[in-house]
């Protein structure tokens, strides 16, 4: 079922605004960003060339456009290359139908010392009627490097509630996600 389109809400430190968040350093001297310095929209018309054999958008190719964004998001915080580590909890809620206006929106939820969890979300429009619908989500964990080897990243300034609640959500995927890690080694 799609949804009737929402007006965007005007994003400090979002595409094309010239007064993006300013770096910032903490009391113990680290650099650290707000969520907004980094975050990112894109949007792209669906056309037949991205088709699959069911007729809609290949989800490959939403996935390819979602790693790209987190790569400009995290590249952007990290003020510095970056290369996708993993990608987690990817759910297609909807297919994506050629003539579909897609726009991504991503941003950083979480830091480490040298990754980064950037979550993305996916809608489409139908140029038609207008309507936009929610079909897909994922995080993506990303790593800063600096001649091949990981490099330290600044810290994530959480200013909202709404930040600070996905930074935990994150902290909570982050540590299932080394439990994994852990029990595959000893496995």
């Amino acid at each position: 079922m799609r949804r009737p389109r929402k007006a965007a809400a005007a994003r400090p430190g979002g595409p094309g605004d010239a007064a993006r968040a300013a770096p910032r350093t903490t009391a113990g001297g680290a650099s650290a960003h707000p969520v907004s310095y980094s975050e990112a929209t894109m949007t792209q018309l669906m056309v037949p060339q991205w088709v699959n054999l069911h007729g809609t958008v290949h989800g490959g190719y939403i996935l390819m456009l979602a790693d790209q964004i987190a790569y400009v998001v995290a590249s952007r915080h990290a003020g510095r290359p970056t290369v996708t580590a993993s990608f987690d909890e990817v759910d297609f809620r909807s297919p994506i139908e050629v003539g579909d206006i897609v726009t991504l929106h991503a941003r950083v939820n979480y830091v480490g010392r040298t990754s980064m969890e950037i979550g993305v979300r996916v809608e489409a429009e139908d140029l038609v009627t207008r309507e936009v619908r929610h079909t897909n989500s994922c995080y993506i964990t990303m790593v800063a490097i600096d001649e091949g080897r990981p490099a330290r990243v600044p810290q994530l300034l959480l200013e909202t509630d709404e930040e600070r609640a996905r930074h935990e959500r994150a902290g909570e995927r982050r540590r299932v996600r080394e439990e994994r890690r852990g029990a595959r080694r000893t496995g």
